[in-house]
């Protein structure tokens, strides 16, 4: 259930950042902000091609930037 609703914010995530073009490092920031405020322990948020982001689950993308020509991946470090 904690695993579909992060699948969840993630996407909604995702959706609001493809809303407009942003630098990646600030969208990298403000998606850590909102990871943060949800008590995930441990996770990585990782700046990627959009090739390299190709190879990854697409609910693993949780956000674009630099006109879609990279992608931002989460993934939760499970203990």
């Amino acid at each position: 259930m904690k695993r579909f609703a992060l699948a969840i914010i993630c996407c909604a995530l995702a959706t609001s950042a493809l809303a407009a073009t942003k630098d990646c490092e600030e969208l990298k920031n403000e998606i850590e902000i909102k990871i943060q405020a949800n008590a995930v322990p441990s996770y990585t948020l990782e700046i990627v091609t959009k090739e390299e982001a190709a190879k990854h689950d697409v609910a693993m993308i949780v956000g674009t930037c630099e006109n879609g020509t990279k992608a931002i991946i989460y993934q939760k470090n499970d203990r």
